[in-house]
């Protein structure tokens, strides 16, 4: 019997419309109906226990300073402790649940995340600064990793049963992916949902029990789909909800001997840092500790003569500036042949400066950056700029009560400067001229980053060069750098991107399994 047989297709979440007038009052209402809600004390969940601390983490709107999303409650390692010991012994019973039942719980989750998909997108819009078309970006990514994983692993079930291994006569032979077992989770603030719920539903599904520490600027979202996969039924102790310091929780949990995986997504810095964690062996640890890390990027868009250049411009600045270009994969980047640069330096100046900065509720293109440290960071890349090219349009901090700044575009850098070299991780594009395509590629494969590239031309032999030698995980011919979709757009990088994993693709989910072979003499 073919067991995908009643599995449907899986299809993309469609995104809303928000240029439809019933679609935007949609979303005012649900901004309303959460800003009603917000200032709330939200608790730990330790198994079936709902902890509130002393300690906690304020979470503040970065665009509008004055407003308090919540007050979500801080794990100490005494409680990170308490959490791996729930862990630890609800993987004894979560890894016997068959592999149909746990999807079963997914279908749930995604079934109520897509009839409150406005509500998670408005939470987002205030906690993160994303615009309605980002926040629903997101949201949807999210329904997508739930309905995808859940599918995968009944793919990865029926695979089980019918492993194609080489017949031996007299012999029962079984290839099986089986779980791993306890897994720290550590998702960014950059995609709370989407990462978030990508992140932690392929390791649980998988049959794996889990730690999820979000991020401390976005914990009201995390915390928000942990509530609906309680709903859903979802066992108690399969995901422990415990937001906390890196330093003190998140060193203490990627150390800890009990944990078997650690699947992060954030800065180059912080993923080296928990690759040398995880490789040193804790007292009583019997496993290598498993790490999947997507950790940034410094992505580019190559453009050439021969390219549509109004189509270029605008997945330049889509690239650079979407989200305020707080992307793994922006697009902070453009390498442009000299032939059509001064062209297309202009069309992506006029584009830019059409990208009014404002209050993310209110839907304004361009929002603030996630906190001061960012801001602060991202002011003093654009001082650095200043002395390493033509400052064209923005440079200078936004007007508003939060942490905005303008769109800002470099022309005429050179190939080492520190904008072109650095991830930056705000609305910063910097723009280098090449003498041909081929100096063009050159230029952009020279970084330690690998994730994300976009090659504009309509010489076909060209684009063909491009696609073998332009050196990143997610290469994309005449469109965007950003945007990937699951299952289309499998995501992750190469050198300094991560350890080359596929989020939302085919081989994603063997990540958190480990293969036993049994042969049974007949």
């Amino acid at each position: 019997m073919n067991k995908t047989a009643n599995i449907s297709p899986f299809v993309n979440e469609p995104f809303v419309n928000f240029s439809l007038e019933e679609n935007k009052q949609a979303m005012e209402k649900a901004i309303s109906k959460v800003k009603s809600e917000l200032g709330q004390n939200i608790p730990l969940h330790i198994g079936e226990k709902k902890v509130f601390t002393e300690e906690v983490i304020t979470s503040v709107n970065p665009g509008n300073l004055g407003e308090v999303i919540g007050y979500v409650s801080k794990a100490n390692q005494p409680l990170a402790e308490e959490a791996m010991q729930i862990a630890v012994s609800t993987f004894e019973t979560w890894k016997r649940v068959p592999p149909r039942e746990r999807a079963e719980y997914l279908f749930k989750a995604a079934t109520l995340m897509r009839e409150r998909k406005h509500e998670f997108s408005a939470l987002m819009i205030l906690e993160s600064g994303k615009n309605y078309a980002e926040a629903d970006a997101d949201t949807a990514e999210a329904i997508d990793f739930i309905e995808f994983y859940a599918r995968e692993i009944l793919r990865i079930d029926q695979i089980n049963e019918i492993q194609p291994l080489t017949k031996v006569q007299g012999e029962d032979n079984r290839l099986t992916y089986i779980p791993l077992g306890v897994g720290v989770i550590i998702p960014p603030w950059n995609f709370p949902l989407a990462i978030c719920v990508g992140m932690t539903t392929a390791a649980v599904v998988s049959g794996n029990t889990v730690l999820l520490k979000p991020a401390s600027t976005t914990p009201a979202i995390a915390h928000k789909f942990v509530a609906l996969m309680e709903e859903v039924g979802l066992p108690a102790g399969v995901i422990n909800f415990i937001p906390g310091s890196g330093a003190e929780v998140g060193d203490y949990l990627t150390s800890h001997p009990k944990t078997r995986f650690i699947s992060f997504t954030g800065s180059k810095e912080v993923g080296l840092h928990i690759s040398k964690q995880a490789a040193d062996t804790s007292e009583g640890q019997i496993w290598i500790k498993r790490l999947i890390a997507e950790m940034g990027g410094k992505d580019g868009i190559v453009v050439d003569e021969t390219a549509n250049l109004d189509a270029a411009a605008q997945a330049i600045v889509a690239s650079a500036f979407g989200f305020q270009g707080q992307k793994c994969s922006a697009g902070s980047r453009a390498i442009i042949v000299e032939a059509v640069y001064d062209e297309v330096v202009e069309k992506v100046k006029e584009l830019t400066e059409k990208l009014a900065a404002g209050l993310p509720e209110l839907n304004y293109p361009a929002g603030p950056v996630i906190d001061k440290a960012s801001y602060d960071k991202i002011l003093n890349y654009i001082q650095i700029g200043k002395g390493e090219g033509t400052l064209l349009t923005g440079g200078s901090p936004a007007e508003g009560n939060g942490y905005y700044i303008q769109p800002t575009v470099f022309a005429d850098v050179k190939p080492d400067a520190r904008i072109m070299k650095e991830e930056i991780f705000g609305p910063v594009l910097a723009i280098c001229k090449a003498s041909d395509y081929k100096e063009a590629i050159e230029i952009y494969n020279d970084t330690e980053f690998g994730l994300t590239g976009s090659y504009f031309s309509s010489d076909q032999d060209r684009i063909e060069e491009a696609l073998e030698t332009m050196h990143c995980g997610n290469l994309y011919i005449n469109r965007k750098c950003t945007g990937a979709l699951v299952g289309a757009h499998p995501f992750g990088g190469f050198n300094m991107s991560g350890t080359d994993s596929k989020a939302g693709g085919y081989d994603y989910l063997l990540l958190f399994t480990q293969a036993k072979l049994t042969s049974r003499k007949l």
